[in-house]
């Protein structure tokens, strides 16, 4: 197992600022894009990004490489400044992200964006992919593993739970989900819009070992991560309790900033809230 110093944790934290800084002033600068999911699992991409996955920048094409999907694909800007910050292309080139002409576009594209696994926008099928993956690692006789993240509001997705209940039937060990639980989805809170707890006994029942954390906890979800490589007769979810928009007041639990982006007063506001320096001009 990796060391958790706590030097690499506070680093981990310094990452998941950082990354949320990238992500707002990504979406400002943009005029669009889906801030409050980004927010919302900063801490567990810092962990997988720069503590979990075995991944090469200089190869982003290798085949023991691990696999990652983020199948809440809105979340893009997230990804993007993780995937820029680990060194797999430079930050600048996400200036005109999401335009015709950039390779980085509003929702992961796995032709076009080094270090993208899978094409996603369109919610609910990571785990159904995830799963293909992993059983390809079998069939193969490879040792990668694969590893999605996907929000709450998308498990009201039928096509979720097939990806889920096949993953349990070949007993998909070499696979992880995490599960981004801010309660918080486009139309309001998913306990009104469609509930789905308990969801804990739902993924359990269907076959997969579940671990609850907190999913602002570097060190919870780094563990978690590594216990999900011991459990060696099924898949595995770690289940993180998030917080949406988190780090900025204005739009922690707010639906309004799953899909809005801020104005330039706003995005000011958010990145001192966020520790970050701002021009005083």
């Amino acid at each position: 197992m990796k060391t958790l110093t706590p030097e690499k944790i506070a680093e981990l934290e310094e990452i998941a600022r950082q990354l949320r800084v990238d992500s707002l002033r990504l979406v400002t600068r943009r005029g669009a894009g889906h801030p409050g999911g980004a927010l919302s699992a900063a801490e567990i991409m810092a962990v997988l990004y720069f503590h979990t996955l075995r991944i090469d920048p200089e190869n982003p094409a290798w085949d023991g490489r691990d696999r990652f999907i983020l199948s809440k694909g809105h979340a893009s800007a997230l990804l993007y400044a993780a995937l820029s910050r680990r060194g797999f292309f430079p930050m600048a080139e996400l200036d005109n992200w999401g335009e015709v002409d950039c390779p980085h576009q509003a929702h992961p594209d796995r032709f076009k964006t080094p270090g993208v696994d899978m094409t996603t926008g369109l919610l609910g099928h990571g785990v159904a992919v995830g799963t293909g993956l992993a059983l390809a690692a079998r069939l193969k006789n490879l040792s990668y593993r694969t590893f999605i993240l996907l929000g709450d509001g998308e498990c009201q997705a039928g096509i979720v739970w097939e990806g889920v209940t096949t993953a349990a039937k070949f007993r998909l060990s070499n696979l992880t989900a995490i599960l981004d639980c801010n309660d918080v989805q486009l139309d309001g809170p998913v306990h009104e819009v469609m509930p789905l707890e308990p969801l804990a006994e739902r993924w359990s029942a269907c076959g997969w070992h579940v671990e609850e954390v907190n999913g602002h906890a570097v060190r919870q979800v780094a563990e978690a991560l590594e216990l999900a490589a011991e459990i060696h007769d099924r898949p595995t979810l770690v289940l993180a309790r998030t917080t949406k928009g988190k780090g900025v007041s204005f739009m922690e639990n707010s639906s309004y900033w799953h899909g809005n982006a801020p104005n330039a007063e706003q995005l000011r506001q958010a990145l001192v809230e966020l520790g970050e320096e701002v021009c005083s001009g």
